[in-house]
């Protein structure tokens, strides 16, 4: 829970989160380290100083280190956790649906895990699609279509394998489907991330809410023009929210054009943990205001509370049918402290 400096109580839900091993001893390759290592790369390049953490922890946390970063010493309520698996570059994937639901049993009513699938595995990503459904009852997934398998460097959202999955998703419930869109990781390629498959998939899948992670930095343009018109496409500030610290004039840009395009409801907060730690994330975007001259070239955007609440975890509660009352009051009744002891 986040209190601001006034004493107001706000729901924090992360909505992008990660507890990955990129060990030297889970990487299959020369990719697995690159990878990681461009993670590292972006964490000590947009973080402030006091907020840096030493290479071997970044490669590999542990789960009450995740725990205490988020709910203790950071001010979430709950957090979801993406799955990742790039099998082609780590031997038990980076960041498997196995491995967030360890962390999730352990602290249980804190996490939302969400999987994840490669329509290029045909009828086996339907039968993992299931496997997933029914095991874990998940409510989401993430798709990275930058990811590598085998010869393909990546995959698009239209494919007519990717509709037969996105079309059992629909059918089975799992409604959020979290979609990478944003920078680049070395050694993955740049165009497969681009946004335009969005377009399609989003018009032809109204059931299923779009949630762009990254909203499609640095091809922000393109994502409002396409978020504006698709009624079920939002956009996760994951990776350009950094940027409120690194280069605070930028994020305002950032927003103000999220807030001009697409409005206050279609925006949601992400740390991208463990790339970044959701503290001082929260701190200071509820301290941040989007400047003068910027807001009056977008008709006098504001960057209100009421909008920050909306932000940090009430959008997010909406898509997840997460009764943000009911939690509050589970929460209060059970301190996190106690939690984790």
């Amino acid at each position: 829970m986040y209190v601001t400096p006034e004493g107001k109580e706000i729901f924090v839900l992360d909505g992008h989160a990660h507890f990955w091993d990129g060990s030297p001893e889970n990487q299959k390759n020369i990719h697995g380290k690159q990878f990681i290592d461009c993670f590292y790369a972006y964490h000590t390049g947009l973080s402030p100083k006091e907020e840096l953490w030493d290479k071997k922890k970044f490669e590999k946390y542990s789960a009450d280190d995740l725990y205490n970063d988020l709910f203790i010493d950071g001010p979430d309520d709950m957090a979801i956790l993406n799955s990742t698996y790039l099998s082609d570059f780590y031997k038990d994937g980076f960041n498997n649906i196995e491995r967030n639901m360890s962390v999730a049993k352990k602290f249980p009513n804190r996490f939302i895990v969400n999987g994840a699938f490669d329509p290029r595995d045909g009828e086996k990503a339907l039968e993992y699609i299931h496997f997933m459904k029914e095991t874990y009852d998940i409510k989401g997934v993430k798709m990275y279509t930058a990811e590598w398998n085998g010869t393909s460097k990546g995959w698009r959202l239209n494919d007519p394998a990717a509709y037969k999955c996105f079309e059992l998703c629909d059918k089975l419930g799992i409604k959020n489907i979290h979609v990478h869109k944003g920078p680049t990781i070395l050694p993955l390629n740049k165009d497969a991330f681009d946004v335009h498959d969005v377009d399609y998939a989003a018009t032809d899948f109204q059931g299923l809410n779009w949630i762009i992670e990254h909203c499609g930095l640095p091809r922000l343009d393109d994502f409002c023009w396409i978020a504006t018109q698709e009624t079920n496409v939002y956009g996760g500030l994951a990776v350009a929210l950094p940027f409120i610290h690194s280069r605070p004039r930028y994020f305002g840009e950032i927003i103000a054009e999220l807030l001009f395009w697409i409005g206050p409801e279609k925006i949601l907060f992400g740390s991208d943990y463990a790339i970044w730690t959701p503290k001082w994330l929260v701190e200071k975007l509820w301290a941040f205001q989007i400047p003068e001259d910027i807001s009056a070239e977008r008709g006098g955007v504001q960057l209100t509370d009421e909008i920050k609440e909306k932000i940090l975890g009430l959008n997010a509660a909406r898509l997840y049918n997460i009764d943000v009352a009911a939690r509050k009051a589970e929460f209060s009744a059970h301190p996190i402290s106690l939690a984790a002891e």
